[in-house]
């Protein structure tokens, strides 16, 4: 899989030695041109923005997303609780699989619910119903139309247990729901949008007057630069005059994208069949994308010509290695400083104590004004808080 990373923009800046190792480091000034981009698509399309916690639920910048976002889409009870405390405006959560224990609390904290499939949804119809809460039911469904670059990450690939197969919905389905939601992008740009809805108008359009909204997911990039964001207007507009339809994007990436760093250290450096370097960032604990996508982070300042190394964590995985990369100036050496670019979304909410590797800190950084916050740290009782 390849890395979306940007240029570096104001990173190329920062000075690495401000933060403790390892670190996230997030741009507010980054985050709000994003957002800019996301309100003039929300401005000129009329489509409705919610933020994927999944990929990003730094809420400490909830005031920065929310100023322009309509609400949050949690995948489940606790981020449905993360949410409700920490972001204004509406909630939607969508779970594969609900519990029965959990969801008279999803109901009290939600504005929307989907269920993955119809069977789901009558299976706990009933039971929402006497939680005596006001909310509106959608349906995940599955478009059958691959267009992911990497099967385990494409959630429309044969088999998935991702959304109920289109082919499959039936007009009885409909009953109680409010809306269809479909998601089927990873880190795209708009042309696999356009062929998905393509392939499934037919099947929905006589259905759609029926329904209040259409949730057209996340996974679509649409603060790159090179994202074609005039038609991804043109297709909302279209939609909702054609079916009096409300259209909800949730993208994650999109409000994130090249807005944060992960700052490591070089701990030690020796040769074995090339230079290998033992650094404080791991692959497994802190960036497991690296791992099971697999893909290679784009390291800040890389040259072309500059000496090779390896790049891997300090846990005991034979596997724990970022990749190699090449670096100015000659061999590293211990206490020198390195980052990884577009770390902002998904790195920070995967990471893991595995092994006993400290969590990276958070920091905030708005590169308009070089304040510069650390807003939290970890110690090893977080390590001991998931053991027993």
């Amino acid at each position: 899989m390849t890395t979306k990373a940007g240029d570096p923009g104001a990173f190329a800046r920062f000075d690495l030695d401000r933060v403790e190792t390892p670190a996230f480091v997030v741009d507010a000034a980054a985050l709000r041109r994003n957002l800019a981009v996301l309100a003039d698509v929300k401005r000129r399309s009329g489509a409705k923005v919610l933020l994927a916690l999944k990929a990003f639920s730094m809420w400490e910048t909830a005031g920065i997303t929310q100023a322009v976002l309509d609400g949050t889409c949690a995948s489940g009870l606790w981020e449905a609780r993360l949410a409700r405390k920490h972001y204004p405006g509406m909630v939607e959560t969508f779970c594969p699989g609900f519990k029965a224990q959990d969801l008279p609390e999803i109901a009290a904290l939600s504005d929307t619910i989907v269920f993955n499939t119809p069977q789901q949804h009558a299976r706990f119809r009933e039971l929402l119903e006497r939680s005596g809460e006001t909310f509106d039911v959608g349906l995940r469904i599955n478009p059958e139309v691959s267009t992911g670059e990497v099967p385990k990450y494409d959630p429309a690939a044969p088999g998935s247990r991702l959304g109920f197969p289109i082919s499959q919905l039936r007009e009885e389905h409909l009953s109680g729901l409010s809306g269809l939601h479909f998601h089927t992008l990873c880190e795209q740009d708009f042309a696999p949008l356009a062929r998905t809805w393509e392939a499934i108008e037919p099947r929905l359009a006589d259905w759609l007057p029926r329904l209040d909204w259409l949730n057209m997911g996340g996974g679509h990039h649409i603060s790159r630069a090179d994202y074609d964001v005039d038609a991804l207007v043109r297709l909302i507009e279209g939609i909702r005059n054609k079916y009096g339809v409300s259209v909800y994007l949730e993208p994650g990436e999109a409000v994130a994208l090249d807005a944060g760093l992960l700052v490591g250290e070089i701990l030690d450096i020796f040769d074995n069949d090339g230079l290998q370097a033992i650094v404080d960032i791991s692959a497994t604990c802190h960036m497991p994308d690296v791992i099971e996508a697999p893909y290679r982070p784009a390291l800040l300042g890389e040259t072309e010509t500059g000496t090779s190394v390896r790049l891997g964590g300090p846990s005991c995985l034979a596997g724990d290695v970022i990749g190699d990369y090449r670096f100015a100036g000659g061999v590293p050496t211990p206490g020198q400083r390195f980052a990884f670019l577009d770390q902002a979304h998904y790195s920070m909410v995967k990471t893991t104590t595995f092994n006993g590797v400290p969590l990276p800190s958070i920091y905030l950084w708005d590169s308009d004004s070089d304040k510069l916050e650390r807003v939290r740290s970890f110690d090893w009782t977080e390590f001991e808080r998931r053991l027993s």
